[in-house]
């Protein structure tokens, strides 16, 4: 049998499953790898020259080509505004958070949920290694930080697959921190209002672009937060293979939460004849899982260009006013709901 120079663990500590398919894979790096040595060489020369990392056109197309591993955590953070908010509240939040005093339930509920993250990530297989404990004080201090958002489950992935890139704790809270209330306001609320009113604003994207099926899923009943509600609270971590999720964020913190829908729509499409043949509730559900799966998620690079052109144009202001008018939609018929009957 054939063996594969590629380890049973990735670069990220994650155990490839038992079907992993090395053939496959082994094509795609060997193509891969050469665009990461052309983006890394570029992204060096950028950085090394001290030339101002600031919002332009070239930096845009820099960071959809890929952000090199090694420099991720500071390109992330510079991009989405880290910097602003240390100088608002201390560079030494993280540190300050940690003396105490700590919520016992808040303590519990993080001690529940770090031995159930990543339990196929070699450095996360024991909870009493540094991963998991640095893992713990993040999760310990943003939820005391955040008080209207305390601990919510699915964060710990994020957080973890953070920690696995930077491997700097400080750097994983202040990312949390503006990705939970700058990029994606309401998602990890007591409510989930924020992930809601987006599951909504994906079915409408949906149907503006895919009629037909937007119009056969309905006619199934079958809800998109049977299926959405994984992909957008966990910004694709434990659905798309890890590389392809790390490219996603890298445009993620440069151009907001437009960038998830762009994602999901692209997989909508890709798969969307495939769709529209499955005949039931089971049938559809099945279909979600498996294309998740299909060889061209594996492809980061090539699927991060398809995000760019299959959607089609797809502003912010388009989602924020979709937001606005689902909000106001449910509010109008929660007003509706609660009104005294005469």
């Amino acid at each position: 049998m054939a063996t594969s120079k590629f380890s049973q663990v990735d670069e990220y500590g994650f155990v490839r499953p038992n079907d992993f398919d090395y053939g496959t894979y082994e094509v795609f790096m060997s193509k891969y790898l050469k665009v990461l040595a052309v983006r890394a060489k570029k992204w060096t020369k950028l950085i090394q020259e001290g030339k101002s990392i600031s919002r332009s056109r070239i930096l845009k197309r820099y960071i959809r080509k890929g952000i090199p591993n090694e420099y991720r955590g500071q390109i992330w953070s510079h991009v989405s505004g880290v910097e602003d908010i240390k100088l608002q509240f201390g560079h030494d939040l993280f540190q300050r958070l940690l003396e105490g005093p700590h919520n016992q339930e808040i303590v519990d509920s993080i001690n529940t949920d770090i031995p159930r993250t990543f339990p196929d990530n070699i450095f996360f297989s024991n909870v009493h290694e540094e991963r998991p404990l640095q893992l713990y004080r993040i999760l310990l201090a943003y939820a005391h930080h955040n008080r209207k958002v305390g601990y919510c489950q699915g964060l710990n992935y994020i957080a973890g697959l953070l920690l696995l890139v930077t491997k700097n704790e400080e750097t994983v809270f202040w990312l949390l921190k503006v990705l939970v209330e700058r990029l994606l306001p309401d998602y990890y609320s007591r409510t989930m209002d924020g992930v809601i009113t987006d599951i909504d604003v994906l079915s409408e994207l949906v149907r503006f672009r895919l009629p037909d099926l937007h119009m056969h899923i309905k006619s199934l009943g079958f809800p998109w937060a049977v299926i959405a509600t994984k992909w957008l609270i966990c910004l694709y971590v434990d659905v798309l293979p890890v590389e392809t999720v790390l490219r996603i964020w890298d445009c993620f913190f440069y151009e907001g939460s437009k960038i998830l829908f762009r994602v999901a729509i692209t997989l909508i499409s890709k798969h969307n004849q495939t769709l529209l043949h499955c005949d039931d509730f089971g049938k559809m559900a099945e279909c979600f899982k498996e294309i998740i799966k299909d060889y061209f998620t594996l492809h980061c690079h090539d699927f991060l260009q398809s995000i760019f052109k299959t959607p089609g144009s797809l502003k912010m202001i388009t989602i924020d006013n979709l937001r606005t008018k689902i909000t106001e939609e449910r509010r109008v018929k929660e007003k509706s709901k609660n009104k005294p009957i005469r």
